[in-house]
């Protein structure tokens, strides 16, 4: 048996001819093969390794030995069949040098791996969001998709005119005529006029709206900006929060920050801007922050400027003073004509109030105002309207029935806060309320944050998730079948309850929340959305459950 030649040397044609004759001749004439030569180590024989194309033949395609091509930075083997050489005993005598290439041309396959399965991740992350992206959204793509040139889609302009329903026609006809009848002190050309291609006013959708901001340069002074931080009822609670009063304008009393700034709400050109971005939203009407005459929140100044139907729960209010105010708002106001008034199923079209706190005063004084038998009774008189309450807890119901109430409001955004408030027992409030001839409107809202005036409150926060918590109550509320929706709220900036534009804002102690990835238009555009919906839906019900059309 041929012993291998494993990393041996080359031989010259005249030796290798004599050892393979010394092969053929018969064993007894064989000379006696020599013992077994040791290994040689790397760098004496199997370490020949030479320059050029010649040297690479000699010392390693032709014997065994590693080879390499600096151009290419590749490593290889070249063995020979008569040698039998194996990479893995080369291999392991290979110097530092050597080993060094072979690493790297793992390490780059690794990498390359792994950076192809990195970007399938991504991929496949921006496709997730994009099915987790609301049907027909006005704001755009999500953010990153528009990385992508071939999955970024244009957002169809709304150029479409809805048709307003026939069912809607009566009540629409009245508001709009009023409206027609003010002097309109802006009038754009119908090319330039972004609002001709929106769809109209859904009057069964109401605004919360405050009017109670002000500003050195048309008030003297900051109002509700510099709002003070509360204090915790309990005292051991408050003494571990931040006392005082904010410093506008980088420092104001909210967790967001204004398009506009801290502004005034006595500034006529805020006012314009606001009724723009209402109008943009499909908004029909705004239900304004009301205190009676030369009275105010404690937080405030006492304004008359604004018609307001949200009566606030000023001080010592009871059935008579709550009767001289209705007097009082609908003799000032009443021919105004952007007076909102509601028509009922009798036909009807009055006039409506949303009172707040209505559960402070007891409900035999509301039933002495509110029913045809009180003592100081508004029913069928010129003052007559319909009178809203808020529902907080579950009794609440039938004080409100007790005292001549028109309907129920749920006003606060926050799910699960109260019982009037959580989505979950909408159903139960809507049958108690078709049950009793009440009108049910539940209040929704984009989310809440108070932290900045409670900071002891963080518990009640509710986080917008880009506009997915605000669909959420929206879709809520639309399975109901209400008689009205409410949004809490259009500028309440305290309790960040706002759909009004806010925009990025960091300063060296605050870095204000924002709608980012969306534009600071985000919640004007959802709420137009579901406006449309609440207005096809509504046409459809609004005739099984004989409600009036508006």
């Amino acid at each position: 048996i041929r012993r291998p030649l494993a990393c041996a040397p080359l031989r010259t044609f005249t030796q290798r001819v004599g050892r393979c004759l010394k092969a053929r001749a018969p064993p007894t004439q064989r000379a006696r093969p020599a013992p077994p030569r040791p290994r040689p180590r790397w760098g004496t024989q199997c370490a020949r390794f030479e320059g050029g194309r010649a040297g690479r033949a000699r010392s390693g395609q032709a014997s065994g030995f590693p080879f390499f091509s600096l151009s290419s930075g590749l490593i290889g083997f070249g063995c020979s069949a008569s040698a039998g050489c194996r990479i893995s005993n080369c291999a392991k005598h290979l110097p530092f040098w050597s080993l060094k290439y072979v690493i790297m041309a793992k390490f780059r396959r690794r990498t390359c791996i792994i950076l192809s399965l990195f970007i399938l991740f991504i991929f496949s992350l921006m496709m997730g969001l994009k099915m987790l992206r609301p049907n027909k959204s006005a704001f755009g793509d999500p953010f990153g998709l528009d990385l992508l040139p071939e999955l970024h889609q244009r957002t169809p302009h709304l150029a479409k005119i809805f048709h307003s329903q026939k069912s809607d026609k009566i009540n629409s006809d009245t508001n709009i005529k009023n409206l027609k009848s003010v002097e309109m002190t802006i009038k754009p050309s119908k090319a330039s006029d972004p609002y001709l291609e929106l769809p109209p006013l859904n009057y069964y959708l109401h605004v919360f709206y405050y009017s109670w901001y002000g500003n050195p340069q048309f008030d003297g002074k900051y109002i509700h900006w510099n709002h003070p931080v509360l204090k915790h009822w309990d005292p051991r609670i408050s003494k571990n929060y931040p006392q005082g009063k904010h410093n506008p304008p980088d420092d104001i009393g909210s967790s967001f920050y204004p398009e506009l700034g801290s502004y005034s709400s006595r500034d006529p050109s805020v006012i314009e801007t606001h009724m723009k971005q209402m109008y943009s939203a499909s908004i029909g009407v705004l239900v304004l922050s009301w205190y009676p005459p030369n009275t105010s929140d404690e937080n405030g100044e006492n304004t008359d400027d604004l018609v307001a139907f949200h009566i606030e729960p000023y001080s010592s209010r009871d059935d008579q003073n709550m009767y001289k105010n209705v007097k009082y708002i609908i003799d000032r106001y009443g021919n105004h004509p952007a007076f909102y008034r509601h028509k009922t199923k009798s036909g009807n079209a009055l006039p409506m109030f949303y009172v707040y706190d209505s559960y402070i005063t007891k409900p035999e004084k509301w039933a002495s105002l509110l029913t045809t038998s009180g003592s100081h009774s508004i029913r069928n008189s010129p003052y007559d309207g319909l009178f809203i309450a808020l529902l907080v807890e579950s009794k609440h119901r039938y004080d409100i029935l007790q005292g001549g109430f028109d309907g129920i409001y749920t006003y606060f955004a926050t799910n699960g806060f109260t019982y009037g408030s959580s989505y979950e027992n909408w159903a139960t409030l809507k049958f108690f309320c078709d049950q009793f001839n009440l009108m049910f409107i539940p209040s929704v809202g984009p989310g809440y944050i108070d932290t900045s005036i409670r900071p002891w409150n963080a518990q009640n926060t509710r986080n917008r998730v880009n506009g997915k918590y605000y669909e959420t109550a929206l879709s809520a509320a639309l399975q109901t079948h209400p008689s009205v929706i409410s949004i809490t709220s259009f500028n309440e900036w305290h309790e960040g309850t706002q759909i009004e534009k806010a925009v990025p804002k960091r300063t060296s102690h605050t870095v204000y929340l924002d709608y980012r990835p969306h534009k600071p238009s985000l919640y004007l555009e959802l709420t137009r959305k579901w406006s449309e919906k609440y207005n096809k839906a509504r046409a459809i019900y609004a005739l099984d459950h004989q409600l009036p059309v508006s």
